[in-house]
């Protein structure tokens, strides 16, 4: 009981500067939201019942401003992904914590439940007849494909990520905590090896900050945004202090009189 006599403490939290204790102390509980989030998508309705979400929590300015630098390398690939990969990349930065969820089962273990979803014959052959397989086991080794998902996918295992986000999406709402699903996101994050083991990967994106990051988002937002806008404004101040002649120590400008009160002297 001894121990308990001794809980006690003082925590201060502000949103600024990024990364200060204050700040981290904010960013904690966005962290623990962002394990509840994962709980939540874990436990979503699945098909069969069988396991086959995998996640991952990644949070720090070096972690996450390497899935930033991955989605702006992609943009530059592709000229449909361009300007909204850049975009969510100064996202990503903005973010507390970045969650991946994935499937594992997707492209390799289909329900084989003949639904007929994945676009071919009610009788998964579709599925079978696109991917190398013995017996029914696909061989899933060769990973070599430029494609940003290796298909055909099992759509219902497809749908089954999609239960998980959307629980996990829910749950943020009702803890009041922003959050917002990205493919940018989760495509980086497959490439850098988060959700390693599944088929195709959804980013979502955490915060707890006074501006929803995800929203009103205007274009250029890659070059006009809060971190460049900064660095822009210690730029231009700093600048011209250096090329002014004058030090406090040797001259410092006399205030101007006012008309009228030399006679109060």
């Amino acid at each position: 009981m001894d121990g308990i006599s001794d809980f006690h403490g003082r925590e201060h939290m502000h949103e600024y500067p990024p990364y200060s204790p204050q700040d981290l102390r904010r960013r904690q509980g966005t962290l623990i939201a962002a394990r509840l989030m994962v709980n939540a998508a874990l436990t979503a309705p699945c098909a069969g019942g069988v396991s086959q979400m995998e996640a991952e929590i990644v949070y720090g300015p070096e972690q996450q401003e390497d899935i930033a630098r991955k989605m702006e390398e992609l943009s530059h690939q592709n000229r449909a992904w361009g300007d909204r990969f850049k975009y969510e990349a100064v996202m990503v930065r903005e973010s507390d914590v970045v969650i991946f969820l994935g499937n594992r089962l997707a492209g390799e273990f289909a329900l084989d439940a003949g639904c007929g979803m994945c676009g071919g014959r009610p009788d998964c052959s579709y599925f079978y007849e696109k991917h190398p397989h013995i017996c029914g086991l696909v061989d899933a080794t060769d990973r070599s494909s430029p494609l940003p998902l290796q298909g055909p996918l099992c759509t219902a295992r497809v749908s089954d990520l999609g239960f998980a986000v959307g629980s996990a999406l829910y749950l943020a709402s009702r803890l009041l905590v922003d959050a917002r699903p990205f493919f940018s996101v989760g495509l980086a994050g497959k490439k850098l090896g988060y959700c390693r083991h599944s088929f195709i990967v959804v980013g979502i994106l955490a915060a707890t900050l006074s501006k929803n990051p995800y929203v009103d988002i205007n274009p250029d937002y890659h070059l006009i945004n809060m971190g460049k806008v900064l660095e822009n404004t210690r730029k231009q101040y700093i600048t011209p202090r250096t090329v002014t002649t004058f030090d406090y120590r040797k001259w410092i400008p006399r205030p101007t009189r006012i008309s009228g009160e030399e006679g109060n002297d």
